[in-house]
């Protein structure tokens, strides 16, 4: 159906298939195929062709449903059942695993779980008196902000041990302290383990980035902190953006808005999320209202903030205008590449230099821009440049684009630069 529709547009058009070559970069064999359905076509074959001949998304709702990047959907334990244990391999290899109570109960070292599994007791298994945790609060803080900018830096497979050991000491932490202190320490792990899910999931572990993510929002409203669980949808949103499911994404963003009372971050987040599930659906028009939405919600939030950012913030810290790599990122997905590669060429300039994981997150789909408009040369160049900081951020994330830009290049696989690019970005598929 969509090559047929997309011949009949072509042809109405006055395009031949080398015109219609000439825009959207695929070779004229290639387009032939999917024309006489002998071949599906991409998801940013269908972007480009709907865009080329001015379809507005009637084009694009005819292509198969994307199969890439589907997620994992298995359930995550609850919340309340978890425990986390370190394991060990044989060769030295250490890391966390997640097991429900009773297993964990039954393991023969059982005097080793005894300060995760019960309360806070004392000899006998009296309760133990309160101890004042403000200074271990001030503490964690700054831990914090220190582990947000070790994110920026190393492989979330590293970060993502140290933040479960931080999450579960601060839920200790509100078990001896006294009751006026425990809801800040409770929002404060809460902090911690909605960082660690989303340290999960660049891992590649979407089922413990639910976990987490979960686990944040149940210590969140312990603490009287109702606005971490608006947050989890747009966590969720996440979840579903990357496995390129744009009516659900729009749905989780749509759903974290309504409720009063939602601070200003927490809605410009949402609405950001929400552009790019319309981008998905081929919704310009939405898209961009979206994106202006997210423009007001934070420039309310940065009009009521003061002095230096808190670690405690929720979203990125490491973002002056999420507005303008998120509309980049956008018009990718939207099939108006062209316009995508200038706006993340001036975005992605803009990026602090120590922000290494959204400059290399950004600075892909940048490269990608510019590979599905036909600027291999400047593609390659960007990639190169990325790929020497791609492997240790080591990001589950940025794969997807990196595997979606390999791909794009493919097409030009005679291009000298693309043979010298191709074995590296390989090497960095296997590693990254």
């Amino acid at each position: 159906m969509f090559g047929a529709e997309l011949r009949r547009r072509r042809q109405e058009a006055g395009m031949t298939l080398e015109d219609l070559y000439q825009r959207v970069h695929f070779s004229k064999s290639h387009l032939s195929k999917v024309e006489t359905g002998s071949k599906n076509p991409s998801r940013d074959l269908v972007r480009a062709c709907d865009v080329a001949l001015g379809a507005e998304g009637r084009l694009a709702a005819l292509a198969p449903g994307p199969t890439e990047g589907r997620a994992d959907r298995a359930e995550p334990p609850s919340v309340d059942q978890e425990v986390w244990l370190m394991s060990m391999t044989p060769d030295g290899e250490t890391g966390f695993a997640g097991m429900d109570r009773r297993t964990a109960l039954s393991l023969s070292g059982l005097s080793v779980l005894g300060a995760g599994l019960g309360g806070a007791t004392g000899p006998g298994g009296t309760t133990r008196g309160h101890t004042d945790a403000e200074p271990a609060l001030t503490s964690f803080r700054h831990q914090l902000g220190e582990l947000r900018t070790m994110g920026q830096h190393m492989a979330p497979s590293m970060v993502f041990p140290i933040a479960i050991v931080q999450s579960n000491a601060l839920r200790q932490l509100a078990r001896t302290a006294p009751p006026t202190q425990r809801p800040a320490v409770l929002r404060l792990a809460a902090r911690f383990a909605e960082y660690t899910g989303w340290m999960a999931q660049e891992s590649g572990s979407e089922r413990w980035a639910l976990w987490w993510t979960d686990t944040a929002v149940s210590l969140a409203r312990a603490g009287d902190d109702s606005e971490m669980g608006e947050y989890a949808l747009v966590r969720r949103a996440l979840l579903t953006m990357y496995a390129h499911d744009g009516p659900q994404t729009v749905a989780l963003a749509q759903r974290a808005q309504l409720s009063p009372g939602t601070s200003s971050r927490v809605l410009g987040l949402a609405a950001r999320r929400e552009a790019q599930g319309h981008a998905l659906t081929g919704d310009l028009v939405s898209c961009e209202r979206s994106l202006e939405r997210t423009r007001e919600h934070l420039a309310a939030d940065r009009s009521g903030a003061s002095g230096s950012v808190s670690p405690e913030i929720l979203g990125s810290r490491h973002v002056d205008d999420p507005v303008g790599v998120t509309r980049g990122w956008c018009l990718v997905d939207l099939g108006r590449v062209e316009e995508a590669a200038q706006t993340l060429d001036r975005a992605c300039a803009a990026l602090p230099a120590n922000a290494i994981r959204a400059r290399t997150r950004f600075g892909v789909r940048r490269a990608l821009a510019h590979a599905l408009s036909g600027e291999v040369e400047q593609a390659c160049t960007i990639a190169t440049e990325l790929l020497t900081v791609a492997p240790r951020v080591d990001s589950a994330t940025v794969r997807l684009d990196l595997r979606r830009l390999h791909q794009t290049l493919a097409r030009y696989h005679g291009h000298r630069s693309v043979r010298e690019l191709s074995p590296r970005l390989l090497t960095a598929l296997s590693t990254v």
